[in-house]
């Protein structure tokens, strides 16, 4: 049985990959409270013993959804092709970004909205999460050596763009004022105005 208590392990056994899928379940449909060994267990068909035995407890459990959820996002924009117009890249690793949170609110939320109040990101998990960033680094890396974006520490930037793209998609997440604002346009043009401002 693969054991999965901490971020350096993250292939799973088929119990393991059911016992995710049931955590994840529960916590879109009744909330972080509904969150518990337990109900896991329950929800999945098995014992409790097959959430500790894999997970350690439900701080394991969100851990594991936690790391899924970057580690989906890094194959997202690792995907994107790389052209020969790296903006054209940046920008579709942007839109990469902004289709993974709105296919897996879920996973997002657990990532970037603390949806489970007690559960603190292991050091490992923080730097996996670094880790994706990186991939939005390497774009960005890629206009600046085309003279496209003004010189500076590539993962610096990133931040930005990421900020902008994060702060976005998370309003529309909200889904208030969704039927008077266009969320995929406001996108677009919020990332489209970020990468002006960082032309040369």
């Amino acid at each position: 049985m693969a054991h999965v208590s901490n971020a350096h392990v993250t292939a799973l056994d088929d119990v393991g990959t059911t016992l995710l899928e049931s955590a994840s379940r529960l916590l879109a449909d009744e909330g972080p409270a509904s969150l518990t060994v337990r109900r896991i267990a329950a929800e999945s068909g098995m014992s409790t013993m097959n959430v500790y035995s894999r997970f350690g407890g439900k701080h394991g459990v969100v851990e594991q959804l936690f790391l899924r959820g970057f580690e989906l996002l890094a194959a997202a924009m690792g995907s994107v092709p790389a052209t020969d117009q790296p903006l054209v890249d940046l920008a579709a690793c942007g839109q990469a970004y902004r289709t993974f949170a709105l296919e897996h609110t879920t996973l997002y939320e657990v990532m970037f909205g603390q949806v489970v109040a007690d559960y603190e990101p292991s050091p490992a998990a923080l730097a996996s999460g670094l880790a994706t960033l990186q991939h939005l680094a390497d774009r960005l890396q890629r206009c600046i050596d085309a003279g496209l974006v003004r010189n500076g520490p590539a993962l610096h930037l990133a931040a930005i763009v990421w900020s902008t793209c994060h702060g976005v998609v998370s309003l529309e997440l909200q889904q208030k004022l969704s039927a008077a604002i266009d969320w995929g346009t406001v996108f677009d043009d919020a990332c489209a105005n970020v990468l002006r401002g960082l032309a040369r």
